[in-house]
């Protein structure tokens, strides 16, 4: 009898102690967003944005900035020329195609990266930048930590399906900003809707641009793993926003829950200029409980991650200066 006791006892403590603990929010397996000033570096919005997630061909924005910090260095030249390994050729699409021993020229190929996310491109970038595409990743991987992308590892030049190679959302905004922070000059090349490559006119991925006022970038990205990617600037009236969405289901969806955060988000942006301290926490959790003004078309219901609603003092994203 007094074995039952302690049992019940004991089973009655633990059975308290469940009804009282909240079930915590599962996070979803591809789904992640993070909305962030451009000009101050609050955060106005976030769900899941420190949650492990393949990059797809958001990969590629590490790739181009190391050629343009190779650029920078004297390394390489628009001019210079990449071989294309037989490795490099027999990537799976999107690519563009080359016959064996051909080349591609460097400004070529930073086009066919930023708009058409070429992997046989991307790959042959790494192998000659890199020597060869798995040291072009651990040199990824280094500029990441650099950068202050504390939960990203790369382990290819072009986004193609890796288990081990992930990163974040808030990862994804580190690097967006850190593009337009330190290759400005460059920056154009993901305004970019085409390019025209041996006589051919490629058009790109990104629907945004040149479709919605003040899209000026950044990059696309999918795999059936992650779902539909994408990282957006916006500029508009002094205000600018990064936007990132990742896990979409169809680019459709992604591209009208990134319109839906423009509209929401851009009036709470301020204005000015690139800030040097980049992420800084937002100070107060009113951003998700301003209500949503009307689009000109009906919008996306917005994913919210209660478990990470951003709260005074208790910044959901530890967002550091980016080096």
């Amino acid at each position: 009898m007094a074995l039952l006791a302690v049992v019940t006892l004991v089973t009655g403590c633990a059975t308290s102690e469940t009804l009282n603990v909240a079930p915590q929010a599962a996070a979803p397996d591809k789904f992640a967003a993070i909305v962030v000033d451009a000009s101050n570096g609050r955060t106005l919005y976030q769900a899941y944005s420190t949650a492990p997630r393949y990059p797809a061909s958001l990969t590629k924005m590490m790739t181009l900035y190391l050629t343009f910090e190779a650029m920078q260095q004297g390394r390489v030249a628009k001019t210079t020329f990449i071989p294309v390994s037989e490795n490099a050729r027999s990537q799976p699409p999107s690519k563009l195609g080359f016959k064996r021993g051909e080349q591609i020229e460097l400004e070529a190929a930073i086009r066919a990266m930023a708009t058409k996310s070429a992997n046989d491109v991307a790959v042959a970038v790494g192998e000659y930048l890199g020597g060869s595409e798995e040291g072009f990743a651990r040199q990824m991987t280094a500029k990441a930590r650099q950068l202050g992308m504390t939960s990203t590892v790369f382990r290819n030049a072009s986004g193609l399906p890796d288990a081990q190679q992930r990163t974040t959302a808030r990862d994804m905004a580190v690097l967006g900003m850190a593009l337009r922070k330190h290759f400005p000059q460059h920056y154009y090349y993901f305004s970019a809707t085409d390019f025209n490559f041996r006589g051919k006119r490629i058009r790109g991925h990104n629907d945004l641009l040149g479709r919605v006022n003040g899209v000026d970038g950044i990059k696309t990205g999918y795999i059936r793993a992650s779902g539909f990617n994408i990282v957006t600037s916006v500029q508009a009236d002094g205000r600018k926003l990064v936007i990132v969405v990742m896990g979409g289901d169809t680019a459709r969806k992604r591209n009208a829950q990134v319109e839906e955060m423009i509209v929401r988000y851009m009036p709470q942006a301020a204005g000015g200029s690139l800030a040097s301290q980049m992420f800084t926490p937002a100070p107060a959790a009113t951003a998700l409980a301003a209500p949503l003004p009307a689009p000109a078309t009906p919008g996306m219901p917005m994913p919210v991650d209660n478990s990470a609603t951003i709260q005074q003092g208790d910044a959901p994203v530890p967002m550091g200066e980016i080096q």
